[in-house]
């Protein structure tokens, strides 16, 4: 198989690759790598539903991208009550799913709460994703993959099993975002086990550092946290969003399943374990927990008040 790498965009790693027949759901499909990740596998012959809060902003993003014309359902993920609606939307629908990638997300974000009361990015970046992606699952397909998007922010922190909602803890916004992170990678262990015997493999990837909307919230104080004090410019080496989206098309489609399924993937290939601090690539074990993963379920379930078995 041909190598890819940092620098390697969407298009590179689906050069040659024919989707046609596969029907792929993308979640955020009105901005940044979301809208680039259904171009891009569109442009492959893919079939594409996208989700999105703002169904206009959508349209109007994905004709611009030149993918317009794609099924769009409506999907708020900081509402459980929406992301049950979607579903069943979805559901009803009974039209069955080769891929599911779960792309949306917020960062670093204010201190707030969901509809339900979740800690907004908690709730949003994995609570919501957990109800919507499990509902869908009778819907996809053997084989299938699910993809969620985590990030190299996991790294800022563990998931607190005992205080997701910092009702006790003093709210950090990189904290509260390394969490839901880590949630993202621990959603993909726990649903990779699962499915498995369906035929279904899941996993987790880090798209890289890039320019899109999910930094709206970013202060200098913000970045100096995250940097270290560095100049962001040093800190980082970000990728442009069709370099963002290759990790993310690489493993839904190119990575063989049993390469992917319940790790955790970063420019391409499967990240290695890393303790290192000071390490700019990696994944931290605790994100690729099982027992963490399981506990994670149980917790998620009890929060959302719903159980998913496959």
């Amino acid at each position: 198989m041909t190598a890819f790498g940092f620098d390697s965009t969407a298009d590179d790693v689906l050069a040659g690759v024919d989707l046609s027949g596969k029907r792929i759901l993308v979640t955020g499909a009105s901005a940044g790598l979301g809208v680039e990740t259904i171009r891009a596998l569109k442009a492959h012959g893919a079939t594409l539903v996208g989700a999105a809060r703002d169904l206009a902003k959508a349209r109007r993003a994905l004709s611009a991208a030149g993918a317009g014309d794609i099924d769009l359902v409506e999907l708020d993920l900081a509402s459980l009550a929406s992301c049950r609606k979607a579903a069943d939307e979805l559901l009803a629908k009974g039209e069955r799913f080769d891929v599911i990638i779960a792309n949306a997300g917020v960062m670093a974000c204010p201190f707030g709460k969901t509809q339900e009361g979740f800690e907004t990015q908690f709730g949003t970046n994995h609570l919501g994703h957990f109800v919507f992606v499990n509902r869908l699952v009778p819907l996809l397909n053997n084989p299938g993959r699910i993809v969620a998007l985590s990030s190299s922010g996991h790294r800022f922190s563990d998931v607190d099993l005992d205080d997701p909602n910092f009702e006790r803890t003093p709210y950090g916004e990189w904290a509260a975002y390394g969490r839901s992170k880590t949630a993202n990678a621990l959603f993909a262990v726990a649903l990779d086990k699962r499915l498995k015997p369906h035929g279904v493999r899941a996993a987790a990837i880090h798209p890289g550092g890039i320019m899109t909307e999910l930094g709206r919230h970013l202060t200098p104080e913000l970045i100096a946290q995250m940097t270290g004090g560095r100049d962001i410019a040093s800190a980082f080496k970000f990728k442009s969003i069709p370099q963002g989206a290759a990790t993310t098309v690489w493993a839904a489609v190119r990575a063989p399943a049993d390469e992917v399924g319940g790790r955790y993937c970063e420019d391409c290939h499967v990240a290695e374990v890393t303790e290192d601090p000071a390490a700019r690539s990696g994944v931290r074990a605790y994100a690729l927990d099982p027992a963490r993963a399981d506990a994670l379920w149980a917790k998620s379930e009890e929060m959302v008040g719903e159980r998913f078995a496959f």
